[in-house]
């Protein structure tokens, strides 16, 4: 296997891929994303090809040192046209087709053929719901022998649906690996956790909260235990949204939302969200005030520390009188993924 790399789990939205697109060059060579299509219900075999372009495109531009290209929610009736569609950006760009275990042997046997064609690679995405189950390692071992030895294999271990608060999750994780990693020569293989928490405005009713980084913490427990293959192993999250956030159906032009929002910082232990306004006469200076309140924590690294505390300082000491530099929820969103993946990437061994 190569060296550890950072496995950032991101919707195939704007903010995500404008996030990759301004991390700075030493930042990006050091992640490989997994990129997610939304659901696209009832999309019709004319129309689909274009909606993965509109997705995959903004992406595909970004995603040049590698990565690997999913549509988690396909319909069983969009799997050849989605394997088409997504077939392009593997032929031509640096994206690599994954299946896995749980996935129809139509959506298994489209991906390996694209994987052949590509000569990239083929990513094996296995996903714990809550604790780990031997059948998955059957799965596996059968879509592996369907695979051949001429395709390179990574395996993306996605841990994203157990419970944060389980203390056991390392030890659920260290039962996958060890059934999984004798199955293949794997080119890679990554550990992925969940993210920050999915926000409630019950949550910030004293204007912040703190989560813990569950995930970092299983990834450590991992390296840790002296396996063979702990050292190379791969670390990844969702980032800066809950895993349940991929699922969400794209609705263009809609409008309202919730009156708040939220800024995120990551800490070396914790997830630190802070409320902000999305609408009224005090959403400058409230959204103001809780950068500012970034800003002044011990655990703050300064405006030069990268483009993501760069955009919290900006909007902490820019003026009252005017919105310039606040943003809205894209914006907020943009500067949290770039600030978590710089931070990620510089925690990593050799970051």
């Amino acid at each position: 296997m190569s060296e550890p790399l950072y496995v950032p789990v991101l919707p195939t939205r704007p903010h995500a891929a404008g996030a990759c697109r301004r991390l700075w060059p030493d930042v990006r060579a050091a992640i490989r994303p997994l990129w997610n299509l939304p659901p696209l219900p009832g999309a019709a075999t004319e129309t689909l090809a274009k909606l993965v372009g509109k997705y995959v495109d903004p992406v595909s531009a970004v995603s040049r040192h590698g990565g690997w290209i999913d549509a988690p929610f396909g319909e069983d009736a969009q799997t050849a046209d989605l394997a088409e569609a997504l077939s392009v950006y593997c032929e031509l760009g640096q994206l690599r087709p994954v299946t896995g275990p749980e996935r129809t042997e139509t959506q298994q046997a489209a991906a390996v053929e694209t994987a052949r064609r590509c000569a990239r690679g083929l990513g094996v995405r296995v996903r714990v719901a809550k604790e780990w189950d031997d059948s998955l390692g059957e799965h596996v071992r059968s879509l592996l022998s369907r695979t051949g030895p001429e395709v390179p294999v990574d395996l993306l271990l996605d841990m994203g649906a157990v419970l944060d608060d389980r203390s056991d999750a390392g030890k659920e994780a260290l039962r996958a690996l060890d059934a999984l990693m004798p199955l293949a020569v794997w080119r890679n293989a990554a550990l992925l956790g969940g993210g920050f928490p999915r926000v409630t405005a019950d949550m910030l009713e004293e204007g912040s909260h703190e989560g813990e980084r569950a995930e970092w913490r299983m990834w450590h427990e991992v390296r840790a235990t002296g396996s063979a293959y702990a050292p190379l192993l791969g670390y990844g999250d969702y980032g800066v949204q809950p895993p349940s956030a991929l699922a969400q159906v794209p609705a263009p032009g809609r409008k309202g939302g919730p009156s708040w929002g939220v800024l995120r910082y990551t800490t070396d232990s914790s997830y630190l969200l802070f409320k902000t306004l999305a609408r009224g006469r005090d959403r400058i200076a409230v959204n103001r005030s809780a950068a500012r309140r970034i800003v002044e924590l011990p655990e703050f690294r300064g405006a030069g520390a990268g483009q993501g505390e760069e955009w919290v300082s900006d909007c902490a000491y820019g003026p009252l009188s005017t919105g310039e530099g606040v943003g809205g929820p894209t914006e907020r969103l943009r500067a949290g993924n770039l600030q978590h993946m710089t931070y990620v990437v510089r925690s990593l061994p050799g970051g």
